[in-house]
Parts: structure tokens; sequence; C-alpha cells
């Protein structure tokens, strides 16, 4: 495929050095929480700028366990509507109740007027998620909004590793926030999530959850309900030499996110949302809205079929409100994350595609656009 819609950046360099790292686990025998899992944990947190770094096996399970250390068994979470399945699932995994407040169509992100419409006595904390690696410029509000009410606010940065605003990492705000290394990330470890904290007691029951609620590693004293949400040295040793080159990766993609932006503007066949920054956002997903009445479904086939382009998938397709799992925990409406979810397209974006590549991709969108998408 010429453009295709996402692709892993290894060098040769990078898997030698991979490879080198996993050899030296196999020959140790020391194949889960060792010191590649605790280089990449070091590793991390001085990059987040923050005291602690727990690796466990996913982002999900990432989520789930600060949730357990915050306590939320039959407390309300507020949790944004526009966002991926985990982020509310693990709510409920952890014995809480997810509450969906609506988007803002131009971050993205949870709306905090919703959020503040939506608070009862019920109510311990908020997730935010920086959707497709826009942190929210309205979350220095959230977070002092949840302060004043003594609520805590964490941070689910699955999309935002790098991302910043106004010169602060995006992990930056909250009592933890969390990643994920999942293969379509701007970074990778294969399979693998952090909580990165600066909050000594979350760090710590974290890793008591995250290895069966043992008091100790070779103790089969449990002490929390927790489960195996241990990453292994394998997916450590990916993520550390990944890590070494998310800067690298974050200031390509700000290219292409470049070029994308100057075609749009000569093209004008999309707009974009105002929070999506080239100097903030990591661009794990470039996000534009396409015009009313254009099938995104038959656009994103044509992309494929006609010009060999491979769109991304959105940040997101449905709303959680209208998927059946989430239909209890539905109250009232959601314009916001409707309009969000239906409007939105994600022309491609990697580390290794070429900028020259964005004017293609563009141009071959506004020539569908003006077709009506067919």
């Amino acid at each position: 495929m010429r453009v295709p819609a996402a692709s892993i950046v290894f060098s040769e360099d990078d898997i030698k050095e991979a490879l080198s790292l996993i050899e030296s686990s196999l020959r140790s025998g020391s194949l889960t929480l060792g010191k590649h899992g605790q280089a990449f944990e070091e590793a991390f947190a001085a990059r987040c700028g923050r005291k602690h770094a727990v690796a466990v096996s996913s982002g999900t399970s990432a989520i789930e366990i600060v949730l357990r250390t915050l306590d939320v068994e039959g407390a309300e979470v507020i949790v944004p509507d526009n966002t991926f399945f985990a982020t509310a699932a693990a709510v409920a995994h952890a014995g809480g109740i997810p509450v969906l407040a609506d988007a803002d169509r131009e971050t993205l992100a949870i709306s905090v007027d919703d959020v503040l419409a939506r608070i009862t006595p019920k109510t311990k904390g908020v997730v935010i998620v920086h959707i497709g690696g826009i942190v929210s410029p309205e979350l220095p509000r959230l977070e002092e909004e949840c302060k004043k009410r003594g609520l805590f606010l964490m941070c689910d940065a699955a999309h935002a590793h790098g991302a910043s605003l106004n010169g602060r990492d995006a992990s930056d705000w909250g009592v933890a926030s969390t990643y994920s290394f999942y293969p379509t990330k701007v970074m990778t470890s294969g399979e693998g999530g952090m909580i990165v904290t600066d909050d000594e007691a979350i760090a710590n029951e974290a890793r008591i959850y995250r290895d069966q609620g043992k008091a100790g590693f070779t103790s089969n004293f449990h002490t929390r309900l927790g489960a195996n949400w241990r990453l292994s040295e394998v997916h450590a040793a990916i993520g550390l030499v990944q890590l070494k080159q998310l800067d690298r990766f974050i200031s390509h993609r700000r290219e292409v996110a470049s070029a994308y932006e100057e075609a749009i503007k000569r093209t004008g066949a999309l707009t974009l949302p105002k929070a999506q920054k080239l100097g903030e956002s990591n661009f794990y997903k470039f996000v534009a809205y396409l015009p009313e009445g254009v099938d995104r479904a038959e656009l994103k086939k044509t992309m494929r079929e006609k010009y060999d382009v491979g769109m991304s998938g959105e940040v997101y397709e449905w709303p959680l409100h209208v998927q059946p799992v989430f239909e209890q925990f539905t109250r009232g409406a959601y314009p916001g994350a409707e309009y969000a979810c239906a409007h939105q397209v994600c022309p491609p974006v990697s580390a290794r595609m070429d900028p020259k590549d964005a004017t293609y991709v563009i141009e071959s969108l506004a020539s569908l656009i003006s077709e009506g998408g067919k």
C-alpha cells in the first residue's frame, strides 16, 4: 500500500539491541519483574518527570490498578463518553460506577462543564483521556474543579506519550497517569502499560496489585485482590529500546502533521479541532472533521481501493452511550461526543511515513469530498 494506515518502526540497530536484551533475560532465567522492567520504569518516570513508574501488562490494567488503589468500590467515577471501552470498563471492574460525560468537539476530551453537571454526592473522581495525543487546554481548569470538590483526577494517557500542554508533560496532572504500549501506539513494547505518579502509596499499592495482590514477589501471602498484571522482561526490553526513539518518532509525526495542515489550508477540504497543536500533540492520530453529508465508510473504502491509502481508525467511531454494554450507565444527551464520533476522520500518520505523501492523501480526500465521498 502506498500509504498504510499505521506502521511500527524498528531500525536494524533497535532490533539488535532489543534481541541482545532479550537474550540476556533468557540466559539469566529472569523473565518477569527483573532488571529490564526496573530499567524501563526508571527511564519512563524520568521521561515523564514523575517520581514513580510501575510497569504492567496493558494500558487497561494500568487504569484498573490505579482505580483499585483509590478504592472506587461503590462510588461513581466520571469518564468520557468519547473514549475506548477500557476506560469505562476499568471503573466497573474495580467495583465503581462509570458515569459517562459529554465530549468537547474542539479538544475531543471530556467537557468540563458537563462533568460539573454530572457530579453527585456519590462521585469520587474523574478520568480524563488525552484523545489522539491532544492534551486538553481545559485540563488545568478540570484539575482545579476536582481539587475544590475533594475529587481525584487521573489521566488516561494511552495516546499521549511525549505530548504536552503549556510546556508540561501529559502526565503532569492528577494523582496518576496511565499509558499503553500496544503496537498501534506512538511507542510500543508489543503489549504492556505503565502507571506514573508522584504518590508513593499509589505506586506501592500498584506493585502489589500487579502481582496477584501478593505482599512480595517471592511470597504467597496475598493482601489485595490483584491479578496477573505483570509486564514480562521481553516486553520491557522492547519498550526500553522504543523509549529511546520516542522524541524522534514524535518529531517525524509532527512533520507529517504540518504537511497535512498546509494541504488542508490549501484545499479547505476538512476542518481541524482547535486544540490539536503542532508543538503539543504527539499526533498518535491526526484528527480532522468531515463536512456534513459525507459517507465516511464509503470514503475510506474508496481511499483504499482507488488511491492506495489506508485511513486510520477513528477516536472513536461509536460513543460509549450507544454501546449495549454501557447502556445502564447512560444519563441524558451527549451531543458533543456524537458529533465528534460521527464527523471525524483520521488520515494515516507514522514515524516512517514520507511527509510528502500527506499532500497526496489530502488532495485525494479533497477530490472524493467534492464528489460526496464516493
